[in-house]
């Protein structure tokens, strides 16, 4: 079992040396840090990373003599990749980006909707239905074009939508359909997203019909526990092994699918 998606303390996450040998521990046979990082030109992204410390993309040579060092020692394989805040209007600086850091592999995530992170409850809570509505709409326009680009080897919790109870409820089957068509001709990989299964959300991403559909379409699938913290990771990926057992899944392995890339 390979966790393709955790974080550490180059972004939101738990110092890398403690990640890597709760991976140990966990069973794991490896992890990747994904750690976040966004290159959007525009002023406010720029002051929202800085913010938050998400500054891989002025980190990530450090991280990567980080990840070198702890590779020597680990009893699982380590990954150094990026999880990248993907807007369609910002693919040339992301390309270039990409290719300049050399990472493993990347993930990318939809976060923002409206000017604002998805996880931000109150943006959105005021907003009349037909407005949220057309926003989830924007969101899987916004993942297709993700998998449409070709830049990313995993797409991480393709349903994040979900998580604000403002913005849940809204997807479609016709939403589904189209990201599952995307996904079948695309190198782009979705994961089984553990990171709100174990609290108030309390399931995984893709949310089940959702999977159902992307499963039905023949999309292959990845697993990201979506860790911040080394106690996370063993109880997220027991849940997830189980799911995968239940659905009789075979995740693919990433340094399998994109070695050509």
């Amino acid at each position: 079992m390979y966790d393709y998606h955790a974080h550490t303390n180059y972004s939101d996450g738990a110092f890398l040396r403690w990640m890597v040998d709760a991976a140990a521990d966990a069973g794991l046979d490896g992890i990747g840090f994904a750690d976040h990082c966004n290159v959007s030109p525009e002023p406010g992204a720029e002051r929202y990373k800085r913010a938050l410390g998400f500054n891989l993309d002025l980190t990530y040579e450090r991280r990567r003599e980080a990840i070198e060092a702890v590779r020597e020692d680990a009893a699982v394989d380590v990954f150094d990749a990026v999880e990248m805040d993907y807007d369609p209007t910002h693919e040339a600086a992301i390309a270039d980006f990409l290719a300049e850091a050399g990472f493993d592999y990347a993930v990318g995530s939809v976060h923002e909707l409206d000017g604002a992170n998805v996880h931000a409850r109150s943006h959105f809570a005021d907003k009349p239905e037909s407005e949220r509505r057309a926003l989830v709409d924007r969101y899987f326009e916004k993942l297709v074009a993700l998998a449409d680009s070709e830049l990313f080897a995993v797409a991480a919790h393709p349903d994040l939508i979900e998580r604000n109870p403002h913005l849940r409820g809204f997807a479609t089957e016709d939403h589904y359909a189209a990201v599952a068509d995307a996904f079948r001709e695309s190198r782009t990989v979705p994961e089984i997203n553990a990171g709100r299964l174990l609290d108030d959300y309390g399931t995984f991403h893709p949310a089940p019909a959702f999977l159902d559909r992307l499963v039905d379409a023949g999309a292959r699938v990845t697993v990201g526990t979506d860790s911040h913290e080394p106690d996370e990771i063993a109880p997220r990926i027991r849940e997830i092994d189980a799911e995968l057992d239940r659905r009789g899944l075979d995740p693919i392995r990433l340094d399998e699918a994109v070695a050509d890339v």
